[in-house]
């Protein structure tokens, strides 16, 4: 069975959920105020962003090495 995304693809979706997890993370943590009213663990977002960028490491380095 043939996957759709390819290594790339799959690199290019980390990468972005990756950033907008980070950004919304220190927006959230920079507005106080704003972010109270928001039923959200600000450290489990942040936790989430750094994972994807992570993965998205990983994606890289087999990228690098031939694996994809």
């Amino acid at each position: 069975m043939y996957f759709p995304l390819g290594i790339s693809d799959f690199s290019l979706l980390l990468a972005v959920v990756a950033v907008i997890l980070l950004v919304t993370s220190e927006l959230l943590f920079s507005l106080p105020e704003y972010a109270s009213r928001i039923p959200l663990d600000k450290n489990v977002l942040r936790l989430a962003a750094l994972g994807c960028g992570l993965g998205f490491l990983v994606t890289v380095v087999m990228r690098i090495l031939g694996y994809g």
